[in-house]
Formats: structure tokens, C-alpha cells, sequence
């Protein structure tokens, strides 16, 4: 197993909630540190936030404690039982699903402080185009778009890329269809969406696999585990360890779009 010799950063995001996001980012997660990586999971869905959930974390503090000054990222970060660090959103508090993009900004900032030796962090993004997801996006080197094979999904998801190509000059943009009858129908979904971008957006979106349907993973929800402790043998166990292994197989970003970027200094480290 080759290591990144930065922290390679994805952000997870979907046009529309209900599509499977956070199943995947928490999955992910598990599957690139089985792998022996060091993770980090931030769940930025700063208003329903989940990702605790389905890892199965008790987390005394969260993003919210931070925000207000009470604790520092550190203070709030907990270790879930498969050794990925999660640094827990906050679920339930208005104000923090209106977040402004200062504020989005000081928590890309505060993450430079963070200690820990990561080789990915996994951002799970909050669905939708609010100005905190498109601030999170633009700190991210990769992002994962999660679509569903329905028309508001579909429609969503190319709306949400839209914004990020033509309003915020972004790109590695990989699509990842989600709950597919088999990898040929997620191919098929990906090349009409990217047939699409291409067309409208004179831009090509990349594909790294796709997620098959799996009753196994409601049935994993329901015991708050994720699908890859619940189930590890079953298909789509099997199907997020190839998304982690073509992760890891991506060739490192050199020139990266966007302004702000997580763990910056570290970037910069790199290049010296």
C-alpha cells in the first residue's frame, strides 16, 4: 500500500438530500482505513448532521461547541471504533444550517491547527448549494458528486455541478451513482449526466465506480452500523472498497482550483 505524501482532501456532496451521501462518505472512510490509511471524516452537515449515526459515536461535543468558542477542533474530534477520526456537525441548531462562508472559512482554517498525521480527510457536505457547502467544496481537492437514477436527483446533481464549473471555476469532479441495479446501469447513468456536462458545460466529469443496490445497508442503518462493519462480504461492501482503491489510485493534484484549502500548510510543505 503506497501512502499520500499529503493529506488528500474529498469532499462528498449531492443535489439533493436522501440520495445516500453520508452512507458513502462513512463507508469510504472505513474502507480506505482498512486499507491502513489515516483518516479523518468531517461531517459538515452543520444542521442535520449524521455521520455520528452511522459510525456509531457517542460525541459529547460538536462543530457548534467550536463555533462559540467553547472548544477548540481538537477538543471536538473523537475516534470511532474502526480508527477513523470524525469531527462531529451539529444536528438540530438553526444557525448553523445558515452558516456564511466567513464562517465556513474559519473552520477550513482551524483544521491547519489539528495535530494528527492524515492521509485522507473525507468531507461530508451538507446537500444542496448553500453558500457554507460551496465554501467547503472549494477547500476540497476532489469532489464526489452522489446521484441517484431518478430525475430529480439526476437533475439536482447536474445543477450542483453547473454552479461549481461556471460560478467557482472548480474541477476533479467524479460522479458516483449511487443504488444502481449493477455497475453497467451506473455506468449508463454516468456517461448521460457527463454527455450532458460536456455539451452544456464544455466539461467532462470523471468516474470511479458506482454503488449497487443493497438491502444490506438499511439493515445496517438500522443497527447503526455502517455497511462495511455490519456486512463486509456483501456487495456493497465489496463496491466501496473498489471506490477506495481507485481513490487511492488517483494521481496526486499539483494545481489545485479553488481559494482556501484544508490542511494548506501542508500543501505548501508538500511543494517545498
Amino acid at each position: 500500500m503506497t501512502k499520500p505524501s499529503r493529506t488528500e482532501v474529498i469532499g462528498i456532496a449531492s443535489g439533493k438530500g436522501g440520495v445516500g451521501k453520508t452512507t458513502v462518505a462513512v463507508n469510504l472512510a472505513i474502507a480506505l482505513r482498512l486499507m491502513g490509511h489515516r483518516v479523518m471524516l468531517f461531517d459538515a452537515d452543520l444542521g442535520l448532521a449524521n455521520a455520528q449515526i452511522a459510525l456509531g459515536c457517542t460525541c459529547p461535543y460538536n462543530l457548534s461547541h467550536f463555533l462559540s468558542g467553547q472548544k477548540t477542533l481538537q477538543d471536538i474530534t473523537v475516534t470511532s471504533r474502526h480508527g477513523v477520526l470524525l469531527v462531529p456537525g451539529a444536528s438540530g441548531i438553526q444557525e448553523m444550517a445558515a452558516l456564511s462562508r466567513v464562517q465556513a472559512s474559519r473552520i477550513v482554517q482551524a483544521f491547519s491547527a489539528l495535530e494528527d498525521e492524515i492521509d485522507y480527510l473525507i468531507v461530508d457536505m451538507a446537500a444542496g448549494i448553500s453558500p457554507s457547502v460551496l465554501a467547503f467544496m472549494a477547500a476540497c481537492q476532489r469532489r464526489y458528486i452522489v446521484v441517484r437514477d431518478d430525475p430529480s436527483s439526476i437533475a439536482d446533481a447536474y445543477g450542483t455541478i453547473k454552479v461549481l464549473i461556471q460560478d467557482y471555476d472548480l474541477n476533479e469532479i467524479y460522479l458516483i451513482p449511487n443504488a444502481v441495479k449493477s455497475q453497467t446501469e451506473g455506468q449508463g447513468l454516468f456517461r448521460r449526466i457527463n454527455q450532458v456536462c460536456a455539451q452544456f458545460l464544455n466539461y467532462t466529469t470523471h468516474y470511479l465506480g458506482s454503488i449497487e443496490n443493497d438491502e444490506l445497508i438499511l439493515a445496517a442503518h438500522k443497527r447503526y452500523e455502517p455497511v462495511m462493519e455490519f456486512a463486509p462480504r456483501s456487495g456493497a461492501a465489496r463496491d466501496f472498497r473498489r471506490l477506495a482503491k481507485s481513490s487511492c489510485q488517483l494521481p496526486p493534484i499539483n494545481h489545485l482550483s479553488g481559494g482556501m484549502q484544508f490542511f494548506v500548510e501542508r500543501l505548501v510543505r508538500f511543494r517545498t
